[in-house]
């Protein structure tokens, strides 16, 4: 059986092949040929009804979903499938799907059209458009798709992993409104005002309010386990990580606004940007030819709320918990199995190394993931 990185490159295949020959093949086929080699990539069993049950009904007189996937002949995932090329955006298909969850007991549901799929909570407390918990292109990004998807693998199912990361990205959520709130648009928040000046007593009020209404600032929590990034305009920019490894770090040169979509009330998100395959060519020893990381400099990765550090080489190579391993994705690998042991699935240990750690820009002194010190070397055209 293909290992899940297997079986998407598949489908963005399979996908391609379609849409040279300009074919709609309908619901039926995007689920035999991109949706269910995915299910079974992700452990669980296509042959066993009470493992994955199709065309599920809690009563005789429901419509059916899908796919319910079921552990201990229990429903834990909903599955609601849809052509490819279909309108995922249409609310009809996420709204029946969730609240059908809602009254059938089952906390998650996906809605894919085999080209992107969508994670729901049906269970958070929040109004339908903000239960949306993650979703990935598979085309656009191959590696945050096997991250996210592999959330929804039999184990990982088992083990309820989705929902630690669910709790992060809940919490995260709401703090990211009130930071909105108080570096929005127009006039300052007037508590915001007053913190900063008791304690920056050599400035008035007036001067810090002005400064306030300059700030372009973008809050990032690395950890999440979705896109949380939100950005406020104004002409200066302040890029400020929660996570203590990650340095605020303030840009002199004025930037200009960027317009960015909504994603519910008050709410900015950088969209999801292609990754070209230039960029993805990038290795890791490039990164250090550009002068973009330093051999010697520390990555620092996050995992379960700890903080692991490790030390990059000057082959590219990584130094962790006394070993020289090749890859960041073999040293975030490192730390799963440092975590759960030898016996972790394949699903758990699977780790985009690039997304897992961190490190100083040697160019521009911020501390990001290696994989935005990628994008800026491919952007900048250093090597």
């Amino acid at each position: 059986m293909f290992d899940l990185e297997d079986a998407l490159k598949q489908c963005v295949e399979r996908m391609a092949r379609f849409r040279r020959q300009h074919q709609r093949i309908g619901e039926q086929n995007t689920k035999a040929g991109l949706i269910e080699p995915v299910i079974g990539a992700l452990g669980w069993d296509l042959f066993d009804p009470d493992e994955v049950h199709r065309e599920y009904r809690r009563r005789g007189r429901d419509n059916p979903v899908d796919y319910a996937l079921l552990l201990l002949r229990t429903p834990r995932l909903f599955i609601e499938a849809k052509g490819l090329g279909e309108n995922l955006d249409d609310p009809r298909w996420a709204n029946q799907t969730i609240s059908y969850a809602a009254v059938a007991g089952v906390e998650w549901v996906a809605l894919t059209d085999g080209a992107e799929w969508r994670i729901y909570n049906a269970h958070a407390p929040v109004p339908i458009e903000h239960k949306l918990f993650r979703a990935v292109r598979l085309e656009e990004d191959l590696d945050d798709a096997v991250e996210m998807l592999s959330l929804l693998s039999k184990d990982n199912m088992r083990d309820n992993r989705i929902e630690e990361l669910w709790k992060g990205y809940f919490v995260d959520r709401q703090v990211h409104g009130e930071l909105l709130e108080l570096f929005g648009d127009g006039e300052p928040a007037a508590d915001l005002v007053a913190m900063l000046d008791r304690r920056l007593s050599r400035l008035s009020r007036d001067e810090i309010r002005s400064s306030l209404i300059r700030v372009r600032a973008t809050f990032d929590f690395p950890s999440s386990a979705a896109p949380t990034s939100v950005t406020t305009v104004s002409p200066v920019s302040i890029v400020e990580h929660v996570e203590p490894v990650h340095a605020a770090h303030v840009a002199a040169t004025p930037t200009l606004p960027q317009q960015l979509p909504p994603v519910g009330p008050g709410r900015r998100r950088v969209p999801k940007r292609p990754v070209s395959d230039a960029e993805r060519a990038l290795k890791v020893i490039d990164l250090i030819r550009a002068g973009r990381l330093r051999p010697g400099s520390r990555l620092y990765g996050k995992y379960l709320g700890k903080q692991y550090v490790a030390e990059l080489l000057a082959d590219g190579s990584i130094r962790y918990g006394g070993r020289t391993l090749g890859s960041p994705s073999a040293a975030g690998e490192a730390v799963k199995t440092e975590v759960y042991g030898t016996s972790i699935t394949a699903a758990r240990r699977a780790t985009d190394g690039l997304d897992f750690w961190s490190a100083e820009d040697a160019r521009t002194g911020d501390v990001v993931s290696l994989k935005e010190i990628r994008r800026r070397v491919a952007i900048g055209g250093e090597v």
